[in-house]
């Protein structure tokens, strides 16, 4: 009897011990503030914004967007480095502000390792390889031997200097022995007017930004930087077929200042996975050409690890550098 009597008692006790060593579920009680270090309208505000409507309804809390852009994403991510580490305000980084610019600039206000917490990944970027309709190149051969015919005249565009379009359009160059001629512009959006006007010979873009022009027959689609084609362009080969190896994916990602909670980290890590497996989301994202991704903290730490080494090669290949 007794010992029927210690064993009901203990698995009395037992869920009650369970619930208090379990870490109790981080339940915001205010609005949370998810920083976009760029200016409204591009591909990363559309996806923080579609992130922050479906967020916020998984936490019962608005998730406001705030764009804080400048100085290539700098400002907006220093805003999040020192903001208070309370799980209330969020950054959707990029491969631009957390991979490139750390060997991009000669110094940063902020630590990329140090200053933030990794969330979770949240999505891949192609760019493509555009030309005019007009140019009469109809494949990446084409490009090539236009190219070697002509060193040094084909002028290829970016949204400045050590943007992901530089860096694309540089490690090609590399790749298959080239003379090109850079012109940098302030935005993606004037080199592709320049490009649609025969200014310019080609441009790497996001593929959602050019993607219009291509279905229009203003532009032709040569071939895709990431090594899976995309279901909007399916047609459309990846560059790697013609360079192997060759491979350039935007990332996003949500992070938070260093010391935010780990309850915090966890629960907005959980949901915004939950959220990129949602046949909603994935839609979505893949409307402007965006791949879901989703991953734990301590793998978006580890692959910002790597993609750190990785941008940093591709600053050295293009020489580019920004004061």
């Amino acid at each position: 009897m007794q010992r029927r009597h210690l064993l009901s008692l203990l698995a009395a006790l037992l869920p009650a011990q369970a619930a208090r060593a379990a870490p109790s579920a981080w339940v915001p009680t205010r609005p949370i503030r998810l920083v976009v270090p760029f200016g409204a309208g591009g591909s990363t505000d559309v996806t923080a914004r579609l992130l922050a409507e479906a967020l916020g309804a998984r936490l019962g809390q608005p998730v406001v967007v705030e764009n804080r852009a400048g100085a290539g994403g700098n400002i907006g991510s220093e805003a999040v480095a020192r903001a208070e580490p309370d799980g209330y305000t969020l950054l959707l980084t990029t491969s631009t502000t957390h991979a490139t610019n750390p060997a991009l600039y000669k110094s940063l206000p902020f630590d990329v390792r140090r200053d933030f917490a990794p969330i979770t990944l949240t999505a891949f970027i192609p760019n493509l390889l555009v030309v005019p309709a007009s140019e009469g190149i109809d494949t990446v051969q084409d490009l090539i031997a236009r190219a070697r015919a002509r060193p040094g005249e084909l002028n290829y565009g970016s949204a400045g200097a050590g943007s992901s379009q530089h860096l694309a359009a540089a490690l090609f160059a590399a790749r298959a022995d080239l003379r090109m001629m850079h012109v940098p512009y302030r935005g993606g959006a004037a080199a592709v007017t320049d490009l649609l006007g025969g200014k310019l010979q080609l441009l790497f873009s996001p593929l959602v930004e050019v993607l219009e022009h291509v279905r229009a027959g203003r532009l032709r689609a040569l071939a895709i930087t990431t090594k899976q084609r995309s279901p909007l362009l399916p047609e459309t080969p990846p560059l790697a077929d013609f360079l192997p190896g060759y491979e350039i994916r935007l990332w996003n990602g949500l992070l938070a200042p260093a010391g935010t909670p780990p309850a915090a980290i966890e629960r907005i890590a959980q949901e915004t996975n939950a959220l990129l497996r949602t046949p909603q989301l994935q839609e979505k994202l893949a409307q402007q050409g965006s791949i879901p991704a989703g991953s734990t903290p301590e793998e978006f730490a580890s692959f910002i690890g790597a993609e750190l080494v990785k941008w940093a090669e591709l600053v050295r290949i293009s020489g580019a550098r920004v004061e």
